[in-house]
């Protein structure tokens, strides 16, 4: 399969974004702004250099095909790339605080939700197309989240805020396909990195003393954040907003057997059962990639 690359990024990029829970609850006892004022300006300052002093070449000729478009388009691109760091900003405060202060199941839905709207955006705006099988998957994955929402309301609002976010995000990186995916998330993460420093002074708490947090924000910065995202715009630059949107469903599933598993919260029937609807759907969704070796191009064409 030649997009096999591309589904492998995406798939680990996800897979590790469901484990994020393990590194960021033995941070519960910091505010959720200080997590996300330390990981963003470490991630900016951490990408920063590397793009100072081993990327050169790339920057030029970046800039060099920027330069090279309309007017209209590089003002499109400069207004939707600081949309871009703005909808980071707001998914990551928010993915935070919900995860710290609702609970684990809480994220985990919110990325259940995030598919669903990504597809819908991506069929609306950028006019991709779904087939009769991926509509049914989308329905699918509907359904499993309403029988969430019926089990805690307060919870799939929270979960709402934090998917739509993300789902725009990705959306909207169909501009960026041209680019260097390392200089565009670092644009996007020094653009987050100066909307929240005019915050720090006022909403920052006292500056952590313990070894820990520094530990677990690099961590955080590196192979939660860096890693996953440039894995995630690759993917991104070979197959569909909505297929990306669809994979995403393994983070919450994972999420998902963690917060059982490790954090003991409660779970029902009905999630469990939800669950188990939209890991259905996300196998419906991509079942042409994921049975196209076993059929030949006349019965591909059917599915």
């Amino acid at each position: 399969m030649k997009q096999l690359r591309y589904y492998i990024a995406a798939i680990i990029a996800f897979a590790v974004w469901g484990t994020f829970s393990l590194v960021l609850k033995p941070l519960h006892e910091y505010s959720s702004l200080d997590i996300l004022f330390y990981r963003v300006f470490s991630c900016a300052v951490i990408m920063s250099f590397i793009s100072i002093f081993f990327k050169k070449k790339k920057i030029k000729e970046n800039l060099r095909i920027f330069k090279s478009q309309s007017q209209e388009i590089r003002q499109k691109a400069i207004v939707l790339n600081i949309l871009s760091s703005m909808l980071l900003t707001a998914n990551w405060f928010s993915f935070i605080y919900v995860m710290n202060h609702i609970s684990v199941r809480a994220t985990s839905v919110a990325y259940l939700v995030c598919p669903i709207l990504t597809t819908i955006l991506a069929f609306f705006i950028l006019r991709e197309k779904l087939t009769r099988l991926q509509w049914l998957a989308v329905i699918l994955s509907g359904a499993g989240c309403i029988l969430l929402s019926y089990a805690n309301l307060i919870d799939m609002l929270y979960s709402s805020l934090v998917g739509l976010t993300y789902a725009i995000y990705l959306v909207i990186q169909n501009i960026n396909k041209k680019f260097d995916k390392f200089l565009i998330l670092n644009v996007h993460i020094v653009f987050s990195s100066l909307i929240l420093l005019p915050f720090f002074p006022a909403y920052s708490g006292a500056v952590p003393s313990e070894i820990k947090f520094y530990i677990f924000i690099e961590v955080i910065a590196v192979l939660y954040t860096i890693v996953p995202l440039l894995l995630n715009l690759y993917a991104l630059s070979g197959i569909s907003s909505s297929k990306v949107g669809m994979i995403l469903n393994i983070n919450p599933i994972i999420a998902f057997i963690l917060a059982a598993a490790v954090f003991h919260e409660k779970l029902e029937l009905i999630q469990i059962l939800a669950y188990s609807i939209i890991f259905l759907a996300v196998i419906i969704f991509n079942a042409k990639e994921i049975f196209s070796a076993g059929l030949n191009p006349e019965e591909m064409k059917e599915i």
